[in-house]
């Protein structure tokens, strides 16, 4: 009987899971369908190039930010614990020659970029597991305090100058397939790996539906909270590094205006934004469909500061529609008798 209803537990999660796919799929095929009606030009290889190009530094930020949301939490620090990761990397390969910097110096500024990063991550986390704090305001003050440091160290400016080797991380192609890309596809495979088939993606989900239930079957909350929060500043290192590839220059302000965009493309891909649960596979496709977005408002020639206002709104229907889905849209407007 028990396993029979597990098997039947199972079989709902994975209907809802290929009802997830298939949705956002089908989402997918209208956007670009709308945008290559309304947009001349659009349905073209330099379109989805670029699409490709910009995509995976969104992406990576966008996994930085799914484990502390699926745990219950949030990582406010995001940009800026990437920004930081990037200026690290850059002071190391400034030091050793700048441009032309070799490959012992590109190898010290990657281990220094996600180093900071997860250095970042593990003192958020130690702070939230080990204090009570919240998770709003703990990373809130470390995106506060990793924001100054940085406008410290750069004195409100921005450091350029990498050595091709850098370059290629962010403006070149592996058989025809931008390299960024393909950074981002085994980011994606690795954390869908740990959410997945890992203890700490098991304790993710646990923590994010009841910690203290959690902490009482004996799972080490603590440890887990703080390992998800070095994991989180870990990929903002592997962003910070491809940002700083693609643009060949790195400062502390570069791209804010990501992380609307990173809580949008988590709760599109039906992450749980009170955590417990949360998968990759959605959040990546949601991601494809937020820059196709982008890049075709951009064809049209929308308002910078117009984009920014359709984010907020999107994501406010976002919520509207899945607090109605959720409750049962008869349910909602006729109660139950």
């Amino acid at each position: 009987m028990s396993q029979a209803l597990r098997r039947g537990g199972g079989g709902r999660l994975a209907r809802r899971i290929d009802g997830d796919v298939a949705g956002l799929l089908a989402l997918l095929a209208v956007v670009v369908a709308l945008f290559g009606v309304a947009a001349p030009g659009f349905l073209s290889l330099g379109v989805f190039t670029s699409v490709a190009f910009q995509l995976p530094e969104l992406g990576l930020l966008s996994l930085a930010m799914l484990m502390p949301i699926i745990s219950g939490g949030f990582n406010l620090a995001i940009t800026f614990t990437a920004n930081l990761s990037g200026l690290a990397m850059a002071y190391v390969l400034q030091s050793h020659g700048g441009a032309d910097a070799g490959l012992g110096a590109f190898v010290a500024g990657v281990l220094a970029a996600l180093g900071t990063g997860a250095f970042v991550g593990w003192l958020m986390g130690a702070v939230i597991a080990y204090t009570g704090a919240h998770p709003i305001l703990v990373s809130l003050s470390a995106m506060i305090f990793v924001r100054g440091l940085g406008e410290f160290l750069t004195r409100g400016g921005d450091i350029s100058g990498v050595p091709g080797t850098v370059q290629a991380i962010g403006q070149g192609t592996v058989g025809g397939v931008p390299a960024p890309l393909l950074v981002l596809a085994a980011a994606v495979l690795l954390w869908s790996v740990i959410l997945s088939r890992s203890r700490l993606g098991f304790a993710t989900r646990m923590i994010g539906s009841n910690i203290e239930a959690t902490r009482f079957s004996g799972v080490p909350t603590r440890r887990s909270l703080t390992l998800i929060y070095t994991l989180s500043g870990l990929m903002c290192g592997v962003a910070g590094i491809v940002m700083l590839a693609r643009f060949n220059s790195v400062r502390v302000g570069h791209g804010e205006s990501y992380l609307l965009i990173t809580v949008l493309a988590c709760f599109l891909g039906r992450v749980d934004p009170f955590g417990g649960f949360g998968r990759v596979l959605p959040v990546a496709i949601a991601l494809v469909i937020l820059q196709v977005i982008a890049s075709g408002l951009n064809q049209l020639g929308a308002n910078q500061h117009l984009s920014t206002a359709l984010w907020g709104g999107f994501l406010l229907l976002i919520m509207v529609v899945r607090s109605v889905w959720a409750g049962g849209f008869v349910q909602v407007m006729f109660g139950r008798r």
